[in-house]
């Protein structure tokens, strides 16, 4: 046998093997529990969507899924942790979009590389709205433009703190309306809603799930929501873009991501059976009642989103000067 047709038939052997091998690695995973870290508090949306989807993939891979809350940093603590993790698919990551597309423009430090993560799915998205007290003399967000327009650096605008979606979704609407707003950095949603049903604020663009009870109880008012589309729980209350700024668009999402280097198989495996899930009628009716849309993108689809979400919040971040304390 020459040289060549032996180098040729070693290739061919190691291409044969090299399926399987693959194949197998998908197939043993998981081989243990497996750990999804929430990097934010336990109770809120971002802990209650994967809690929800906990039993279902723990019923299709025959091993517990375990939450584990992570606290801190704006996500980055949690989220470090995962980065450092094998890449084995046995530590996964489940947040809002601050860790994966935001904080690399607010933090100089990141203990991690936030692209090097392997995107799995969006789990789902959710508008915001623009939320306003009761006594601001102004019935429309027609009228909200224009009053903030007159009135530059008067309005005052409650934020989940700096570098929030609250935060940056103000940022972008001040951006977009040539205005000014002076933004009131708060410890997390409920002493920004309590500061706004109180009357200490005027504003705060808000996740629709926590602002939807206020809003029906007559406690505040919701004007517009921030996404290109109506939401279906306030199919009447136009979007920003309706009332005047056109192009507009802002939501909180919530994605899945695997530690850097886990293999395209495993990624693929896990995004599959959580597509799945996310297809559940039970899982829409959990996600719904959060004021949240189940989604469940493919893994190309979700790197794409995410890339454009670091563009759109990196020029609000820059044009808008927002930092961290």
């Amino acid at each position: 046998m020459t040289r060549s047709l032996a180098l040729a038939a070693l290739l061919g052997t190691a291409g044969l093997t090299a399926g399987p091998a693959l194949a197998t690695e998908a197939d043993a995973f998981p081989n243990r529990p497996v750990h999804i870290v929430v990097p934010y508090p336990a109770g809120g949306t971002a802990d209650v969507l994967p809690r929800a989807l906990s039993e279902h993939l723990s019923q299709r891979w025959g091993q517990p899924v375990v939450i584990e809350n992570r606290t801190g940093a704006g996500g980055n603590i949690g989220t470090d942790h995962v980065a450092k993790a094998e890449p084995d698919g046995h530590t996964l990551v489940a947040t809002p979009p601050g860790p994966l597309v935001v904080n690399q423009n607010l933090y100089s430090d990141l203990p991690f590389d936030p692209e090097a993560l392997v995107p799995i799915t969006t789990l789902a998205k959710a508008p915001n709205v623009l939320a306003v007290r009761n006594e601001l003399p102004v019935a429309t967000a027609e009228e909200f433009l224009e009053y903030a327009r007159a009135n530059p650096g008067k309005l005052t605008v409650a934020t989940q703190g700096n570098g929030t979606t609250s935060h940056l979704t103000g940022a972008m609407y001040a951006r977009e309306a040539d205005t000014e707003f002076v933004f009131v950095p708060y410890r997390g949603t409920a002493p920004a809603l309590a500061a706004l049903v109180g009357g200490q604020v005027d504003v705060f663009f808000d996740n629709i799930g926590s602002m939807y009870s206020h809003h029906q109880a007559g406690n505040a008012r919701i004007l517009a929501v921030t996404t290109a589309e109506r939401s279906p729980l306030l199919p009447d209350v136009p979007t920003v873009a309706e009332a005047g700024l056109d192009g507009f668009q802002a939501a909180t999402w919530f994605g899945m991501a695997a530690p850097p280097n886990t293999p395209d198989a495993i990624a693929d495996r896990i995004n599959a059976d959580v597509v799945e899930v996310l297809a559940l009628p039970q899982i829409r009716e959990t996600f719904e009642k959060q004021g949240v849309t189940p989604s469940g993108e493919s893994r190309a689809e979700m790197a794409e989103f995410m890339a454009r979400e670091r563009e759109q919040w990196g020029a609000v971040i820059e044009s808008a000067n927002v930092t961290i304390n």
